[in-house]
């Protein structure tokens, strides 16, 4: 398999550059997903077996003034890509958000559940995967969630460090969803761009995040207790803490279908912190 990824910096993009030997990476410098087209042409240049969108715009908050600029890179540059893939009858793997969703209720949600993004992120993010599904080749969305790695900004480095310098820190409580390693994001997709290369009937949309589920005042007890930081955590309520964009309470994914199709179990994202604990403490919290 010849495999194509958009992104080289990313959480994502960097755990599939220490997995995917022999990949071409595009970077923003080869390729700026605020130029679709160019994006494309990208794909027909090098000509791959298969293609992984690793590469988004993220700022939550930011999008909510620039909305066009997120609608440009999330949804215009993905259905461009899908569009190119389609084109050439190659596979197109593409990374999604829990964002797409309303966040209402407590059931964990389908791949198949009506969406409603609550703010522009989410918005420009389910714009991507529409254009996608429409461009008719064969594909995957991946949503996910609440992403954390040794490297780029995170939640588990942003508790490390504030846990070190405080006594107490108030954590939000009533938002919940599954922590999930950016490195078994990569795993997941590398494994299921090739099976799609075998199998284009495996298309569709699919969840996968960490397990089991949590809020993130209980996912910050985890770091600051793996790590031996003292500080203690409160709990709050989202109303307590507000922000430009609203966040979904209901980040719960149903990840049955990835099991079920691909043979991808949700990770154990406990056991992964430990991991991303440990390669922080050797690098002394220095990205890779």
């Amino acid at each position: 398999m010849t495999l194509l990824v958009f992104g080289t910096t990313g959480q994502v993009a960097t755990e599939l550059r220490a997995r995917a030997q022999g990949a071409i990476f595009l970077g923003r410098d080869a390729a700026d997903l605020g130029d679709p087209a160019g994006c494309a042409a990208a794909i027909r240049a090098h000509a791959p077996t298969a293609v992984i969108n690793a590469a988004a715009y993220t700022a939550v908050d930011k999008a909510e003034e620039e909305e066009a600029l997120a609608t440009l890179v999330n949804g215009a540059a993905p259905t461009a890509m899908a569009e190119a893939c389609a084109d050439l009858g190659i596979p197109f793997v593409h990374i999604s958000t829990d964002y797409v969703f309303a966040g209402d209720g407590d059931a964990p949600w389908s791949p198949d559940d009506p969406t409603g993004p609550l703010g522009a992120y989410g918005r420009s993010k389910l714009i991507g995967e529409e254009g996608v599904r429409s461009a008719g080749g064969t594909h995957a969305i991946l949503r996910t969630s609440w992403v954390f790695s040794p490297h780029g900004a995170n939640f588990v480095k942003t508790m490390l460090r504030l846990g070190a310098e405080r006594e107490k820190l108030t954590i939000i409580a009533d938002q919940i969803g599954g922590p999930t390693a950016a490195g078994r994001i990569a795993v997941a997709c590398l494994a299921i761009a090739e099976q799609l290369t075998q199998d284009p009937d495996k298309r569709g949309t699919y969840h996968f995040s960490g397990a089991p589920d949590a809020s993130w005042a209980d996912f910050a007890r985890e770091i600051f207790a793996q790590a031996g930081l003292p500080c203690v955590v409160e709990d709050i309520p989202t109303s307590a803490y507000p922000t430009p964009a609203k966040r979904p309470s209901n980040s719960r994914l149903d990840c049955a279908a990835t099991q079920a199709t691909f043979g991808i179990d949700r990770p154990d994202w406990k056991s992964d912190l430990t991991e991303t604990l440990q390669i922080l403490s050797r690098n002394k919290g220095i990205d890779r």
